[in-house]
């Protein structure tokens, strides 16, 4: 683990945890990330962080949830980066998506590891609704191309959550495979490219 020592004024100890924890946490891995250690980086007391953190678990979700906002602008803001903004058509904006999606996911695989344990941990109902809010325009952009025909799905509301849940889960699988390394020396925008193509054939509406 490095030694370095963030600089920071004493009444942000808090941000400048968080902004070390997360570097260890893409160095290291959260098994080996210490809030004793941190604190000996930061030059402070041992107990110092406790003022902030009571456990490494509440640090723990609290890089989590600072991790869904960050992933939730980065969605957002590809969405923002579409042609014609509502009028783009689906295949479009679920292209964007995904690559932002992939694209946070290389740059973060520690990080969005974290991320989707921790909502998913018993208790955690606060950290899931963060992530419930990243991915909230997401959701809806998936909800207007049910409405208007695009995909199947009608509009039934367990439906529209089936569908996202698929489409999310699609483009989390494929984030997993360029993370590990499985899709080889494919280049990542043509992997984007046919995992949507994939995806819009098989939610085209039936019939």
């Amino acid at each position: 683990m490095s030694t370095a020592r963030p600089s920071y004024h004493h009444g942000n100890l808090r941000a400048a945890l968080l902004e070390r924890a997360a570097e260890v946490l893409e160095e290291v891995g959260a098994d080996k990330l210490s809030l004793r250690e941190l604190a000996r980086q930061a030059g402070v007391s041992h107990g110092a962080p406790r003022q902030h953190f009571p456990d490494k678990q509440a640090l723990l979700d609290e890089l989590a949830a600072a991790g869904f906002d960050r992933m939730g602008a980065a969605l957002d803001g590809a969405l923002d980066g579409a042609l014609d903004g509502a009028d783009e058509p689906f295949g479009g904006r679920l292209e964007l998506f995904a690559g932002a999606w992939v694209g946070f996911a290389t740059a973060h695989p520690a990080l969005l590891e974290l991320m989707f344990a921790s909502k998913n941990r018993p208790g955690a109902h606060w950290l899931r609704a963060v992530a419930d809010q990243a991915f909230a325009r997401s959701s809806a952009m998936i909800a207007e191309a049910q409405l208007r025909g695009e995909i199947g799905g009608g509009s039934d509301e367990a439906e529209r959550e089936r569908i996202a849940m698929t489409i999310f889960a699609t483009v989390q699988g494929l984030a997993a495979l360029v993370t590990s390394g499985m899709s080889g020396d494919r280049p990542v925008d043509t992997l984007v490219a046919g995992t949507v193509r994939t995806l819009l054939d098989g939610l085209r509406p039936r019939g």
